[in-house]
């Protein structure tokens, strides 16, 4: 086969929800689009916690509520901070008609939009790894797998967190410990009615819980929880940096939370059906990479966009991949593949909600890891230590209480500390807020 008979408009590398909304966005243009996946299928090795979001998720497939293989819409938002023992949970919950998002399965998500990309246009190469990209003259032309060479006018690189694609062209740098997260998510099976009666929710309405303390305590780390029809999905992440700092093993801490007096009632007697690990993006708006170059675009987790303080990502994925779409339509129609012309895909970033809310809280892992023992640990306890003094019942006066909850605060915590906790609450604060 000659190179001419070889080559499409556009290659997407990827088959996860950036990857397939840039193909799908593309296709739709009427240009001719591959999309290759490593896995056996799109969505066979991509793992998140368990929410999609409805409104950027309809920009990319309109009705995707009446098909796709969503499992229940989120009407609750639980927020636990956990003791060793105890804890309090802070809860919002709201049904409406439009539901901000829903719980899905990826393996069965990710697939369902790979075919109806698949139905516009989009053609599925699975089981394939891309080994290298093809460069001519400085500039993309295509991709070589273990089998054969691909050429196209463009490449977008949506091969997830690690992109050693981007890595090989320079684009991105290595990824140290501390810009990723090391996820653990086990799927347990329970009875639907089981699951309605333990969250409070009706067979097509679930819950999201998001954990902070407990075996995580005083650590950049964060559990989850989310219901799904017949099964729920737990997991925590803690960034890799502390893992290997502390010598902590990620599953032994997930078990230790599925322990807790808060979670191990919602979870008893459930059927461990799948246990999955993965990488996330945990750097921010610092560590977003190179993400245009001539004949090449990154979008996804490939350019690090996670929104770690919202547990957004899957909507960055779709929204960016659809941005890096219209940009390689419009250089197609102009027959314009090179860096300046591509760089209107990082115009179309700065000007969406993507990098405005990644620089807002650009601050925000370094901010909060100075001092992570402080304020997701320290300051937890004590909320729950607050708690048990102002429920207890015991014929202590109230002011008395009161006075010896004060005084313990600031005899544990010498008036230097908490000097220092609020001025980088402050600082971090100003930097959101202002800056």
């Amino acid at each position: 086969m000659t190179k001419e008979e070889n080559k499409v408009d556009v290659i997407v590398v990827g088959g996860g929800p950036a990857g397939i909304s840039c193909a799908v966005t593309i296709a739709r243009a009427g240009k001719q689009v591959v999309l290759i996946e490593r896995g056996k299928f799109c969505g066979s090795k991509n793992v998140f916690g368990g929410a999609i979001y409805a409104q950027p998720t309809r920009e990319i497939f309109p009705d995707f509520e009446k098909t796709a293989p969503i499992e229940r819409k989120t009407v609750e938002h639980k927020y636990a901070l956990l003791g060793k023992e105890d804890s309090t949970v802070i809860s919002y919950k709201k049904k409406t008609e439009d539901p901000v998002s829903y719980s899905v399965i990826r393996g069965k998500f990710d697939r369902w939009m790979a075919e109806e990309a698949a139905k516009e246009g989009v053609v599925l190469v699975e089981e394939t790894v891309v080994r290298d990209l093809i460069i001519k003259d400085g500039c993309v032309i295509g991709v070589k797998t273990e089998l054969e060479e691909y050429y196209c006018d463009i490449v977008v690189l949506a091969d997830g967190v690690n992109s050693l694609l981007a890595k090989q062209i320079g684009l991105r740098g290595d990824l140290r410990p501390e810009d990723v997260a090391l996820s653990v998510k086990e799927v347990i099976k329970l009875p639907q009615e089981v699951i309605n009666e333990r969250f409070h929710v009706s067979s097509d309405e679930g819950c999201i819980y998001e954990i902070f303390g407990g075996p995580m305590l005083g650590m950049l780390g964060l559990g989850f929880m989310y219901t799904n029809n017949d099964s729920v999905s737990i997991g925590l992440g803690i960034t890799l940096s502390e893992l290997i700092e502390k010598g902590l093993r990620p599953y032994e801490l997930l078990d230790e939370m599925k322990r807790h007096p808060e979670i191990a009632p919602l979870i008893k007697d459930g059927e461990l059906v799948e246990y999955s690990a993965h990488l996330i993006p945990e750097g921010g708006f610092k560590k977003v990479p190179v993400l245009f170059g001539a004949g090449v675009m990154v979008c996804g987790d490939a350019a690090m966009f996670v929104n770690n303080l919202h547990w957004e990502g899957t909507n960055l994925a779709m929204i960016s991949g659809k941005l890096a779409g219209e940009t390689a339509i419009i250089a197609l129609g102009k027959g314009d593949y090179s860096e300046t012309a591509l760089s209107k895909y990082q115009q179309e970033l700065e000007d969406s909600f993507i990098m405005k809310d990644l620089r807002t809280y650009q601050h925000l892992m370094s901010g909060i890891g100075q001092r992570a023992s402080e304020f997701l640990g320290y300051y937890p306890q004590k909320i729950n230590s607050f708690f048990e003094m102002f429920t207890s019942v015991d014929s202590v006066p109230k002011r008395k209480k009161y006075r010896d909850f004060i005084k313990e605060f600031f005899t544990e915590r010498p008036l230097s500390e908490l000097f220092k906790d609020i001025c980088s609450g402050v600082k971090l604060l100003w930097s959101i807020l202002i800056k």
